[in-house]
């Protein structure tokens, strides 16, 4: 990923202003689900509530949507899924922390939007927690309830810096898999400059109720018209010279970012995993009010 790179001043974070901002977000969330879809905000972190337990011979006046067809054709009865009441969901944040997130302000977003839904989960008695990943682990916080995790995820993600490492998709899913055992709500937060990845993407999306964060920032697409000037490679250091007043180079460029998301977009239809696109210019609030009511109305089809 090149990009026109200046080193930022080392400054202290004051988390006040930034625990302030999150709260701010968090009320604002909650007040346009409850006054757009008139449902329950903890519909979003229960997922359906149910979890599949045993099989049992179809009775009169079952669901005919909970027959289960594999088996029902194996035998000469039709079986029909039991389940059982969810008691805890856990949300888990699988964040990307390669270079190319310090472009612009990605990784800024990233972590003020891990800090609204690690609020708004705790606040409804699911657990969360975080695994940050570069080509190897950064951070983890186990996964827990209570406000205390909530200040704690905040507080580590705040203190976290990026360091200029390549992307590894592939490397930060594979660690998730053997990490989260139970079946969690997942969060996969980065901007998907990587490649291979897909197998195990698939993985994932069948073993968790998957989300698919993808951070893009305008700026990548349209550079300034400077003429010809020397780029560096975020991730690996590499300098190269780019015309920047070239439409054609700047068409490339943007063609590149297109097929990018384009092959993400269909990796999530083909896995049927909830896919979010997210700008850095963007108001997060009002998307991801639109991703809930989504997931509520596919979780109202669950059974």
């Amino acid at each position: 990923m090149f990009v026109i790179h200046f080193k930022p001043l080392h400054m202290e974070i004051d988390l006040k202003p930034i625990l302030l901002k999150i709260r701010q977000y968090e009320i604002r969330i909650r007040k346009a689900i409850n006054a757009r879809m008139r449902g329950s905000f903890t519909s979003i972190f229960k997922g359906s509530g149910l979890e599949f337990d045993d099989l049992r011979m179809y009775q009169y006046g079952d669901d005919v949507r909970r027959i289960d067809w594999n088996s029902s054709a194996k035998s000469e009865e039709t079986y029909v899924k039991v389940f059982k009441e969810e008691k805890e969901q856990t949300v888990f944040f699988l964040l990307d922390t390669s270079g190319s997130l310090g472009v612009s302000s990605k990784y800024a977003l990233a972590k003020e939007l891990c800090g609204v839904l690690a609020f708004s989960a705790i606040r409804e008695g699911s657990e969360a927690g975080l695994l940050a990943y570069s080509t190897q682990k950064e951070l983890y916080i186990k996964p827990d309830k209570g406000m205390k995790k909530a200040y704690e995820i905040v507080l580590n993600l705040h203190k976290h810096t990026l360091t200029p490492s390549p992307t590894d998709l592939n490397g930060l899913i594979r660690f998730a898999l053997n990490l989260i055992k139970r079946r969690s709500i997942v969060f996969l937060i980065s901007d998907f400059i990587d490649e291979g990845y897909d197998d195990v993407l698939a993985s994932l999306a069948k073993k968790h109720d998957l989300i698919v964060v993808h951070l893009t920032d305008k700026q990548e697409l349209t550079l300034p018209a400077l003429g010809l000037v020397p780029v560096q490679d975020i991730e690996t250091g590499m300098i190269r010279w780019l015309n920047t007043a070239s439409k054609a180079e700047q068409k490339a460029i943007q063609d590149i970012f297109q097929e990018r998301e384009d092959f993400l977009v269909q990796l999530c239809k083909q896995y049927q995993t909830d896919y979010f696109q997210l700008d850095t210019e963007e108001d997060f609030v009002s998307k991801l009010v639109k991703l809930f009511k989504v997931r509520n109305q596919k979780s109202k089809l669950v059974y």
